[in-house]
């Protein structure tokens, strides 16, 4: 197999690793090599004989912060939901995102495939029937560089209507502001919302004002 080579580089593979190995002097070897004695004295230091990588060591998007970004990857590993039914439940949370960055910032952190669900693996367990309006909202730990947030994620478990949002908190309130929006989101009456600990607050109002409604364990 051939070797791929920077765009401007002036050296073979062999040449590099037949300077690593030569006790000649840096001026010998550039004379002998056509080359610049500094360009010598990199190799004579390296311990490989490839091209570095080119473009920046951290990628990271130019239309992204990192809390978003950090926003993206976990709502696609907490739902595991497709490529379109991510951009359309964050774009009303992240408005600048595009499908293709999008795509870019799954690849960018190595889950722009989703695991594959079949084989040997036991099928997953499915819910039962549910009329629509019934909705499950998870809370997950979302770290950055400046510190921990919460991420709140809502999907009817029949129309698969999905709301996201972060918070730097995960209080009482929050939990509260988080519910009064996903309401007012909804084009349809949501009459169940069942959360991880097993509440669930059933009856809610008709005029949507607000998660009032009976709650029970």
């Amino acid at each position: 197999m051939g070797q791929v080579l920077h765009g401007c580089a002036r050296m073979t593979e062999a040449v590099r690793r037949a300077i690593q190995n030569s006790q000649e002097s840096l001026k010998v070897l550039a004379a002998r090599y056509h080359i610049n004695p500094k360009t010598v004295a990199k190799w004579k230091k390296r311990d490989t004989v490839s091209d570095s990588p080119m473009g920046p060591k951290q990628p990271s998007s130019t239309v992204l912060s990192l809390e978003q970004e950090a926003l993206i990857v976990a709502f696609r590993k907490h739902t595991l939901l497709p490529l379109d039914d991510c951009l359309y439940a964050l774009q009303p949370s992240i408005p600048s995102l595009t499908r293709s960055s999008l795509h870019r910032c799954l690849q960018r952190h190595g889950i722009n495939r989703l695991p594959d669900c079949e084989g040997d693996k036991p099928p997953k367990k499915k819910f039962k029937s549910y009329p629509i309006g019934f909705f499950h909202i998870d809370i997950a730990e979302v770290r950055t560089e400046e510190g921990k947030l919460h991420l709140f994620v809502a999907i009817d478990r029949t129309s698969k209507f999905v709301m996201a949002q972060l918070f730097p908190r995960a209080t009482m309130a929050t939990a509260k502001e988080f519910l009064v929006n996903l309401i007012k989101a909804v084009p349809y009456k949501i009459h169940t919302v069942l959360t991880d600990n097993g509440i669930q607050f059933a009856d809610l109002p008709k005029n949507r004002s607000g998660p009032t409604g009976r709650s029970s364990a």
